[in-house]
């Protein structure tokens, strides 16, 4: 049960920032989308929803997106979709129905390193950096691994454009349900990003997964190879919606997926 004693809307972000740190159990909200999954009382809520974080915007070198951005807004956004093969859209869309998607926001959804999030493995895929209001910027890879040194603000994030081809794949036990596991992938120039998540743990690169392949052109055999080398590389867990044993194994045919649509991509 989440209890919220005061609501503070800020002005400022160092406003924000302020009233963050002023009691331990004050807390930022974000959409207020996942406030049910867990329990706790918030002090003071402070709400972002006036600071003009809502935007994404395109430069000559990649998209700047700010933290309140909702996921609709992101799967809707046809520039960005077309610049990524689809892939953040893929990520988004089967997240339960249009009135979620216009609650989840982009920072909440990166300060919280959920496990289940399909659009963190899709960003962990590209070069992502995440501005923090005091911390500053910061690579996504190394804030889902390691998170903030002390309680921060996500401001925003930055995505840099790279010419390549890029693929989203996940299991789900129904179409709208969370994922029992998600993969995504980018090739540019010959080099692969590879990342899974919903392990059930939060998203992570599979680094030497993406060394073997870059370079090689793409076989049976190398699929088959990589594949093995996934499931060996990645740690898999056990919960409600899968077993360690089966996410391995479904690893592996995720993997094979993304590549043989890279391949026909580039054919």
């Amino acid at each position: 049960m989440i209890t919220i004693g005061k609501y503070f809307f800020p002005k400022t972000l160092e406003e924000a920032y302020g009233k963050l740190r002023e009691r331990r159990n004050n807390a930022v909200i974000g959409g207020g989308a996942y406030l049910k999954l867990g329990s706790k009382a918030i002090g003071t809520a402070v709400d972002l929803s006036s600071l003009n974080l809502d935007y994404i915007d395109e430069k000559e070198e990649g998209y700047e997106i700010g933290a309140m951005t909702t996921f609709a807004a992101v799967m809707l956004h046809k520039d960005l979709n077309k610049d990524f093969n689809n892939l953040f859209q893929r990520s988004i869309e089967d997240i339960v129905g249009m009135q979620l998607k216009n609650m989840v926001t982009v920072g909440a959804t990166v300060y919280s390193r959920y496990g289940f999030s399909d659009f963190l493995t899709a960003l962990l895929a590209t070069d992502t950096e995440v501005k923090l209001f005091k911390a500053g910027w910061v690579s996504l890879e190394e804030f889902l691994e390691k998170g903030p040194k002390e309680r921060d603000i996500v401001e925003k994030i930055w995505i840099k454009k790279e010419k390549g081809v890029y693929s989203f794949q996940d299991l789900r036990g129904s179409s709208s349900d969370y994922s029992i596991l998600n993969l995504a992938l980018s090739k540019v120039d010959n080099h692969y990003q590879i990342a899974l998540g919903a392990r059930p743990g939060r998203a992570t690169p599979a680094v030497e997964t993406a060394a073997y392949l870059s370079g090689k052109k793409l076989s049976e055999k190398e699929m088959e190879q990589a594949g093995e080398i996934l499931a060996e590389e990645l740690v898999f867990g056990t919960n409600g919606r899968g077993t360690k044993e089966y996410r391995r194994a479904m690893g592996k045919v995720l993997l094979k997926k993304a590549l043989q649509e890279v391949s026909a991509h580039e054919n």
